[in-house]
């Protein structure tokens, strides 16, 4: 057991999370999303039962996202206007700006076929129960910055 790890975040999962280098992503997707077929080769991790949102937030507890930049993708809904966010996309959204510190603004949306291309060159994808259509994201890995070094006393 450990101590402030949100308990969601299993061992498999944990050990994906932390092999990840600066830059690689992660695709946290809907119970629908062809895991399977665009995973081949690569960890792929289900949560069934487990929604989008709270996936999002367990692995966000941990995550450092890519700043500054684009670190987070998602799936744009198919047949809405370009800046339309579902209600779930948007509760995302809020988390990284929350959770994570990426704005809205650092969150872009990716035409579905564009956003398959960008899975296959995805580090993992991890598969939640979400039944909610286009709740699919990308998030890009960043660095965390060391400790300033202080003499002992």
């Amino acid at each position: 057991m450990l101590k402030n790890i949100d308990p969601l975040l299993s061992p498999e999962l944990l050990k994906v999370l932390a092999e990840m280098g600066h830059g690689d992503t992660v695709a946290v997707v809907d119970a629908n999303f062809t895991a399977t077929t665009l995973g081949r080769g690569k960890p792929v991790v289900r949560l069934p039962g487990v929604g989008l949102v709270r996936t999002c937030a367990a692995v966000l507890s941990v995550f450092p996202l890519d700043l500054p930049g684009r670190p987070v993708a998602f799936m744009a809904v198919g047949d809405q206007p370009p800046h339309y966010r579902s209600p779930l996309q948007q509760d995302v959204i809020a988390l990284c700006a929350s959770a994570a510190q990426a704005g809205p603004g650092q969150c872009q949306a990716v035409e579905r076929f564009a956003f398959y291309d960008l899975v296959k060159r995805a580090y993992a994808i991890v598969q939640t129960g979400e039944m909610q259509p286009y709740a699919n994201f990308l998030f890009s890995k960043g660095v965390l910055a060391a400790a300033p070094h202080q003499a002992p006393p």
